[in-house]
């Protein structure tokens, strides 16, 4: 059982399991082709659940159970999951489905990506069901009915009263870990060793508005709109931002993740950064037209856009440049930006809606300071001998 990449006729592209005689897994074809064509999700999604899929029917060819019998213990599966390394788990291995962890073993997968593994499978053991493929009573074994008490509040209804939901019973917990955000002076430091006007502008747009790199490649230049007043243009968004898209047909794979377009606010520093990185674009003649607003400039071919992955070596290289211990992912920025939104007193809805999350329990992470900020809100309180009328 392995993930493989499929593009259709029309150019769409999606990620399928193909078993050991290469032949599509139907269970598992008609639920990610619903993911990315029905739901209209992105690839890259596809591509996560196609893996993690193709661990699970592993486990079950391995084990001598059939999808569905496996489907009804996941908790087995859980246990080889953790503990499976690749050398067990992987397409090629010769193993048996048989695992012997010692005490005290390091597990193989972390908590998060073992929970990661079940959302796929389950989606698919539900997909089935609907699709009329395997017993109604499976839904049973994956969910219990649970109220939304633990959820936050601003992901409640309005009106305040308890509602229900399923909740799976398969999960492990996962610890709270701080964000990996990029400090400001990780941030200051990229910035002072970026080579040109683009790259600077990349940076911003990632740490001053949250961009992911798909997005900020998929930028058009109909895309920004940096006049006080865009109204003569047809659009009613107040003062200077930009409008993230979702296209499918960006010849550069870059890919909006979120299906709802959104406008985002630009601050002051981004604008600049737009005028100077237009100055520079107009130095190249090759380079100077174009609908994509982020092009290549120092590289051929000049004036086609950038790729996403261009964005994770530009970053690598400039960290270099800066003498920082580790390369700044463009995750970190991102994240650098929804933190900041967040401590400096943003609503979680707000947060959500900036970073275009489907979801505001996505965007609960951020809500948590970091522990620099906790020690600053513990010594702003004054101390009693401090409060007027106190005798001291």
């Amino acid at each position: 059982m392995r993930a493989f990449p499929v593009r259709l006729p029309s150019g769409a592209r999606y990620w399928t399991v193909l078993d050991e005689d290469l032949a599509v897994v139907p269970v598992a074809d008609g639920f990610l082709r619903q993911v990315r064509f029905g739901r209209d999700g992105a690839e890259s999604t596809t591509k996560s659940y196609a893996h993690s899929i193709a661990l699970f029917l592993r486990w079950c060819a391995r084990t001598g159970r059939a999808w569905q019998a496996g489907a009804g213990q996941l908790g087995l599966f859980m246990t080889w999951l953790a503990h499976a390394g690749p050398a067990a788990s992987g397409a090629g291995a010769s193993w048996s489905g048989l695992v012997l962890a010692g005490p005290g073993a390091i597990p193989a997968r972390g908590a998060r990506r073992v929970n990661g593994v079940l959302t796929a499978v389950r989606g698919m053991v539900v997909h089935a069901v609907a699709a009329g493929q395997a017993s109604g009573d499976l839904v049973a074994l994956l969910y219990e009915v649970a109220d939304d008490r633990d959820l936050p509040g601003a992901a409640r209804g309005e009106d305040g009263q308890m509602g229900w939901r399923l909740r799976a019973w398969h999960r492990l917990h996962e610890p709270e870990t701080p964000v990996d955000r990029a400090s400001d002076a990780e941030i200051v430091a990229l910035l002072g060793a970026c080579l040109s006007a683009r790259d600077r502008l990349i940076v911003l747009l990632m740490a001053r508005a949250g961009l992911r790199r798909g997005e900020v490649c998929g930028l058009r230049r109909s895309d920004v709109h940096l006049l006080a007043d865009s109204r003569p243009l047809g659009c009613e968004v107040a003062r200077a931002h930009l409008h993230v898209v979702r296209r499918d047909d960006n010849p550069n794979g870059a890919w909006a993740k979120s299906r709802r377009q959104r406008a985002v606010p630009l601050d002051f520093l981004v604008v600049q950064a737009f005028d100077t990185y237009a100055l520079e674009r107009m130095t190249i003649p090759r380079a100077a037209g174009g609908d994509f607003m982020l092009v290549n400039l120092f590289r051929g071919p000049a004036g086609a856009p950038m790729r996403p992955r261009t964005i994770g070596d530009l970053l690598a290289a400039a960290s270099r440049r800066a003498g920082l211990a580790t390369a700044v992912t463009p995750h970190q920025l991102r994240h650098a930006f929804g933190s900041s939104a967040a401590d400096a007193g943003c609503g979680i809805d707000v947060v959500a809606d900036l970073l275009g999350h489907a979801s505001v329990s996505s965007s609960q992470v951020y809500v948590h300071p970091d522990p620099g900020r906790l020690r600053a809100a513990v010594d702003a309180v004054p101390s009693p001998r401090e409060q007027p009328g106190v005798t001291r």
